[in-house]
């Protein structure tokens, strides 16, 4: 046994399986009862009660060192050293316990000096298969700057026993490099910890971290996809005809880009082969895991249009599964920015251009909408922020961020783009979803800079600069007030969407006051 696990604490009674093939990962998971194969060879697993990531239940442990940097206020719960201490100490032995450990060395960053190694310690194998995917090949020995991951996934914590809301947590110590992750088996609480832990060193190098997806062109020019869930991030960053880079996690440097990811983690939820091709295929084979999808079965056929189990429903894979791959995972500075928001009110232009300032500012903000139906209560459309697209892993406060990406604007006179993949010609359960051709025609004919000198218009209520022409886009689609049968239903719902833009960047302070020339004008 490597002396680090043993002085982890790790038994040497305990058999570990460190960096196994993916063949005998997958064979140990269905021995293990925890997945079973579909018809086309991939692994499917499940999760139990939690489909997806537990928001209320992630700790930073707060010392003399992070009591300061740390944006607490983003629903991050505080932990002490001496519980996180203590907490450590039955995880380790409950991992002892079970005699039998799948353990993998990875790395998180395609950047020779800017990246993090990552020990999975894990009891489920399917988990450890998860982070061969999601993780990169390690490059390098490691040191004390790496990270463990100590997983355990069916540990149900008693909350009097270390002053955690409930039975999971999620828990990270910036300054032993170590997570703890107790009671969810939902995977994507692996990769998003590393994220998290990227994004909280990475600025101190003046590197802006992203949560976005990026692909490059035939002729090299980089496009760079935020958004957060179900507003096309990975659809859009794995379009047909672009080079893959990555679907989620990037850092932005005087370098370029780069990834940190060795796979991706797609949703599957209404996944076609006709939509998208690429994801398709590359979750139908062997080797890929899918978590909380619908088995038929006697055909052994996944039903991605049946989400009784969950709506989030996730396909996880390596790189190598993409055919049109940027197998460096790296790209030079991007030509465009995409912000994507699912306007489920819609009243945003499906592409306007944005300014530095008001890019700062909707990167601040955030915003997409939560549809009638998706959550218990929720019977309209409602606005729902996240700022830097991406904020339960962002640990510093969002104008750390936005002033890099502010930095990054000005140095390389980069072009961003607010684009609305939700509604027009009213709101959700009235209008229609943009379709994704539009989207893909508006984004390519962007990339191919066949909007460079097109006319722009102002809209009055968002300050947005329009398009006057797209090629191939019908003309009244641009101007979202046009494709609503009433107008004065059209600028009341606006004008209420605009209003809760500054209500929201009033939480920022300062920060919303020195950028207010980004703002909506109605407010």
């Amino acid at each position: 046994m490597d002396n680090f696990y043993k002085e982890l604490g790790i038994s040497a009674d305990s058999k570990l399986h460190v960096d196994s093939p993916r063949s005998f990962l997958v064979a140990e998971a269905i021995r293990k009862g925890y997945g079973r194969l579909t018809a086309d060879g991939a692994l499917t697993v499940l999760t139990g009660k939690h489909t997806g990531r537990s928001a209320k239940d992630r700790y930073i442990v707060k010392t003399e060192n992070t009591a300061g940097p740390v944006w607490w206020e983003n629903n991050l719960l505080p932990m002490t050293t001496e519980n996180f201490n203590a907490l450590k100490t039955k995880v380790i032995n409950y991992l002892n316990q079970t005699g039998c450990l799948y353990i993998t060395e990875r790395s998180v960053g395609a950047h020779q000096t800017h990246n993090i190694g990552a020990r999975l310690i894990t009891s489920h194998p399917q988990h450890a298969l998860f982070s061969k995917h999601l993780f990169r090949e390690k490059t390098r020995e490691f040191n004390d700057t790496d990270y463990t991951i100590l997983h355990a996934p069916e540990l149900k914590l008693d909350p009097s026993e270390f002053n955690t809301k409930t039975e999971t947590a999620v828990v990270t110590c910036l300054d032993t490099n170590t997570t703890i992750i107790c009671g969810t088996l939902y995977a994507g609480e692996i990769k998003k910890s590393m994220f998290a832990a990227m994004n909280y060193r990475l600025p101190e190098a003046k590197i802006l971290p992203m949560h976005s997806g990026a692909s490059r062109l035939e002729n090299e020019d980089v496009s760079v996809f935020f958004g957060l869930s179900g507003t096309g991030k990975t659809t859009l960053s794995t379009d047909e005809g672009t080079y893959l880079i990555g679907d989620d996690e990037h850092g932005l440097s005087d370098e370029g880009i780069f990834n940190f990811e060795g796979g991706c983690y797609a949703k599957t939820y209404e996944l076609s082969k006709e939509t998208e091709p690429e994801i398709w295929d590359a979750s139908n084979r062997f080797g890929a895991m899918l978590e909380n999808v619908v088995l038929d079965e006697e055909t052994g056929k996944v039903d991605y249009f049946d989400k009784s189990i969950a709506e989030n429903g996730r396909s996880s894979y390596p790189l190598s599964f993409i055919q049109e791959l940027e197998t460096s995972s790296k790209g030079k500075i991007p030509k465009d920015i995409f912000f994507l928001c699912a306007d489920a009110f819609g009243v945003l232009p499906p592409v306007s251009k944005l300014t530095k300032e008001q890019a700062m500012f909707y990167f601040v903000l955030g915003y997409t909408a939560k549809l009638a139906g998706t959550e218990i209560g929720v019977k309209e459309p409602q606005a729902t922020f996240s700022p830097l697209f991406g904020a339960p892993f962002m640990l510093r406060h969002p104008s750390v961020y936005a002033e890099l990406l502010g930095h990054y604007l000005d140095k390389y006179d980069i072009n961003v783009w607010l684009i609305n993949t939700g509604w027009t010609g009213g709101a959700y359960g009235e209008g229609k979803r943009f379709p994704l051709k539009v989207t893909r025609k508006i984004i390519r004919s962007i990339q191919a800079n066949k909007l460079n000198d097109v006319a722009l218009e102002n809209d009055p209520i968002f300050n947005l600069a329009i398009p006057c022409e797209v090629p191939e886009v019908p003309r009244e689609l641009l101007n979202p007030q046009q494709t609503w049968q009433d107008s004065a239903a059209y600028t009341e719902k606006a004008q209420s969407l605009a209003s809760s833009f500054h209500k929201q960047m009033e939480n920022f302070g300062d920060f919303y006051k020195e950028n207010i020339a980004g703002a909506p004008t109605y407010k």
